[in-house]
């Protein structure tokens, strides 16, 4: 016998998936990819002579505990798409077009219907982000890992060119904040969905949920929105000051990070309504509000920051393309010891 294959690893079963992954990958080569897997690297030819300054844009993330909800599920086939937004979206926010995008699974006894199902997710996320699946890591980790459970981890590449990087420096008084849609929880804040929902409330992954129209496992494994397409079409004709892509933290912490220091953002809440789930966390946890904003994105998945001159068009746009698109505040000074992000409702503009 195999000692190797003895002690829990099973490297024809690593090789019988490079070989069934293979035809998913192909799906998603797009210009510059000049490799296939299931070689030692990917390798990816740049082509930048329409750029004058390029700038490589990087970013990696996992999908938290989230990947709970599909283990209690049994379901694998949109894991990956969450792990491609959590990393594509934070590269586009900054100007940045993806180019590809490498994973890392492991697993304590590799499972070939679950790894291909992870695979292809996260695949049907590139197609979505617009950039190559260049390739990965499966690492088979006996007594690691719980019976059935894995990690997965992913990493994005993108370029921009230089003076089209978006910072937020140019941010400033009165311009004006369009928040776009989540899809609900997207991938922030589920130890806290957990401890609530499973530990407090004794609820069960299959149980229907009237409030959300569907039973509780679907609306959790809902998958984080990938933004490429929104944001591409907007600055094509649209001058974007800024984005922030709202993941753990919420309002109160991914606002900040785009703000100069003299502003500070003005959110007036009653402007749009978050997802039932949001409300259904609040009450039978009995969140403040204040939690709330700062753990949870409650319905905006991205908010970007224009002029008030563009603020009707890039809203009836964003509305065009199927977004929810919601006019949810203004940049206004900062006074000295003031937080970079208030929130006020039912306030006139």
């Amino acid at each position: 016998m195999d000692r190797y294959a003895e002690a829990g690893v099973d490297i024809e079963a690593g090789n019988k998936l490079v070989e069934l992954i293979k035809p998913i990958v192909a799906k998603t080569h797009r210009t510059g990819v000049i490799t296939e897997i299931g070689g030692f690297a990917g390798l990816f030819s740049l082509n930048v002579q329409h750029l004058e300054n390029p700038v490589l844009v990087s970013s990696t993330d996992g999908v938290g505990t989230k990947l709970k909800i599909a283990f209690m599920m049994d379901k694998h086939d949109t894991i990956g798409i969450d792990l491609v937004a959590m990393c594509v979206n934070d590269i586009m926010v900054q100007g940045a077009t993806p180019l590809f995008f490498l994973d890392y699974l492991a697993m304590g006894k590799l499972d070939l219907r679950k790894a291909q199902e992870i695979i292809k997710g996260i695949a049907v996320g590139c197609l979505e982000a617009k950039c190559a699946l260049l390739g990965g890591e499966t690492a088979e980790m006996p007594g690691f890992y719980s019976q059935g459970e894995y990690d997965v981890a992913g990493f994005v590449v993108g370029i921009a060119d230089n003076h089209e990087l978006l910072d937020g420096s140019e941010i400033a008084v009165g311009h004006q904040l369009i928040g776009i849609g989540s899809s609900g929880l997207h991938s922030n804040g589920y130890s806290l969905v957990r401890k609530i929902l499973f530990e407090e409330l004794k609820m069960s992954v299959d149980d229907y949920v009237d409030e959300l129209g569907r039973t509780l496992g679907e609306e959790l494994l809902e998958p984080t929105r990938i933004y490429t397409r929104t944001i591409n079409n907007l600055r094509r004709d649209f001058k974007l000051y800024g984005i922030s892509h709202i993941t753990g933290g919420g309002l109160v912490d991914n606002l900040p990070r785009i703000l100069p220091g003299p502003c500070k953002a003005v959110i007036d809440k009653s402007r749009w309504n978050p997802h039932p789930i949001f409300e259904i966390l609040k009450r039978a946890g009995n969140i403040p509000e204040a939690e709330m904003m700062r753990t949870f994105n409650n319905g905006l998945g991205l908010v970007i920051v224009v002029s008030e001159e563009d603020l009707s068009e890039v809203t009836l746009r964003l509305k065009a393309m199927g977004e929810a698109a919601y006019h949810i505040g203004w940049i206004e000074t900062r006074e000295e010891g003031e937080p970079p992000v208030v929130f006020k409702e039912r306030v006139e503009c």
